[in-house]
């Protein structure tokens, strides 16, 4: 089969592997599209270190059933299919108690960390157990359908925190991740759906998805917040870029005994005016992959509930993708999501 291959840090080749073979109670999927997520890039230059050369990356996908292991009955071939990037054991304590995203022996689809190594979808072929597997609707495409990864990450995020109908809300992030929250704050309820970033394209986007007012990041964004809310500050704060300038900033809008959700995760430290939280009473809410939401985010995007057409740049062959890689890495303007298709697309 073809796949997309780090072979070396910021050097991907199309290279022919083997069709991997489905375990008893695995899939072989034959991909239609898979997303490249923003860890890929991160994984490109070897800075997140969980990308070790050589792998294949990929974990935000669809396609259809080529195969089921013998133990598999909830599945056929060709059934068109998605599926969860994390892979849990189903087995230890936190999977037992409804915490697959905490899983104990969690492993990601396209990840090699030296803990694991795990084959993902940057190929025209992929395994992967049943469990993590979900039916596409028909009226969803394999490039929508790509996107349900990131759906249900940003659906997870906004579920961590109690949303009122009238609450107040700050999106810091208008990337992928950020505009699919300010989609789920709404739909959860939130009546006024802020959302801040230092791209003028990408707040026009954020200000089409019906953000209730768009923020440019900087010096003044605090005193436009806390105009906006009576000088009190936001209810709920959802961090989606994961630096030390961002959460500080998310700390300054949210108000006494508010909360803010972590989800960005670009930098592995950050410092903080710990006064400001705990004199504030602020909850601060890590916020890890998704747990249980595929199937909501799916009815979610095909009742029209959730639009992830705006978000998608770009649709190209695999045989693209080093070119895609570096565009995306160069932080080339005005680029989204960019969605590879590797094989089947009907």
């Amino acid at each position: 089969m073809k796949a997309l291959l780090l072979s070396e840090y910021k050097k991907l080749e199309i290279a022919d592997l083997p069709v991997p073979e489905p375990g008893p109670g695995d899939l072989l999927v034959r991909v239609a599209a898979c997303g490249i997520c923003g860890s890929d890039v991160h994984g490109y230059d070897g800075s997140s270190g969980r990308r070790i050369p050589p792998i294949v990356m990929g974990h935000e996908a669809a396609g259809i059933v080529a195969g089921v292991g013998a133990s598999v009955k909830s599945f056929r071939e060709g059934d068109r299919v998605t599926f969860d990037s994390t892979i849990y054991c189903g087995e230890c304590a936190f999977c037992r108690s409804g915490e697959a995203n905490l899983c104990d022996n969690r492993q990601v689809l396209g990840v090699s960390c030296g803990d694991y190594r795990r084959a993902g979808a940057f190929a025209e072929y992929v395994v992967l157990p049943s469990r993590i597997a979900y039916k596409l609707p028909d009226n969803l495409s394999f490039a929508e359908a790509a996107l349900l990864e990131a759906v249900s990450v940003a659906l997870h995020a906004v579920s961590l925190v109690p949303i009122a109908p009238r609450s107040s809300a700050l999106v810091v992030g208008a990337g992928t991740i950020g505009l699919l929250v300010q989609q789920g704050l709404r739909v959860a309820g939130c009546s006024r759906v802020f959302v801040t970033d230092l791209d003028p394209t990408r707040l026009s986007l954020s200000e089409k998805l019906g953000a209730t007012a768009v923020l440019p990041s900087g010096t003044e964004l605090v005193k436009n917040v806390l105009q906006l809310t009576d000088g009190v500050g936001v209810d709920v704060v959802v961090e989606a870029v994961g630096n030390t300038p961002a959460i500080r900033t998310s700390i300054d809008c949210v108000r006494k005994g508010g909360s803010i959700v972590l989800v960005g995760n670009i930098t592995p430290e950050v410092t903080i005016h710990l006064q400001k939280v705990v004199s504030r009473q602020i909850r601060l809410q890590g916020s890890c992959a998704s747990c249980g939401e595929y199937p909501r985010a799916i009815d979610l995007m095909s009742r029209g509930e959730i639009n992830v057409k705006p978000l998608i740049s770009a649709i190209a062959p695999l045989t693209d993708g080093p070119r895609w890689f570096e565009r995306l890495y160069s932080h080339e303007p005005n680029l989204m999501k960019v969605v590879l298709q590797p094989g089947a697309t009907s």
